[in-house]
């Protein structure tokens, strides 16, 4: 595995996740559930920075951080501002942990139970996994600020 690539595409999708929440209308917009879905853009950021912070920081870099999972879908954890501090301390820690990984660490198993359908853990198959993670809910962040701007528009 190769954590040059890595690096660059965790800092890719990172400066992506930062751009959609600053693009946000307004703080409230960051909160506005939409007809037939679950989560609003600001409850999926909080997710993405616990998951990234948990996984990443604490469990690779040593890096403390107490994660309340249920919360990051149930309550406004982080403003918006906070959770673009949050997503800079992020583009911040994830090159400087990997960076710090050796070709030996990559291939160890993983020290947290992270698939549930897998049997073996290895850290080389959770960083791809956790990268596809941050893509997917980035995604649904920018669908989700789409739909708020253009609502915001016509009123």
């Amino acid at each position: 595995m190769n954590k040059e690539l890595l690096i660059i595409l965790y800092t890719r999708d990172l400066k992506k996740l930062r751009v959609e929440i600053e693009a946000y209308p307004s703080e409230e917009s960051l909160w506005v559930q939409l007809p037939g879905t679950i989560n609003p853009g600001g409850n999926l950021g909080q997710h993405l920075v616990g998951n990234l912070r948990t996984y990443i920081g604490l469990t690779l870099g040593s890096i403390a951080y107490v994660r309340n999972r249920d919360a990051e879908f149930a309550e406004r954890v982080f403003s918006k501002s906070q959770l673009l501090e949050e997503i800079d301390l992020l583009l911040k820690i994830i090159p400087e942990t990997l960076g710090d990984l050796t070709d030996q660490d990559l291939g160890q198993e993983y020290p947290r139970e992270v698939l549930d359908m897998f049997t073996e853990q290895r850290t080389d198959l959770i960083l791809p996994h956790l990268l596809a993670h941050l893509s997917y809910h980035t995604g649904q962040i920018n669908y989700h600020r789409r739909w708020i701007s253009k609502a915001s528009k016509e009123m």
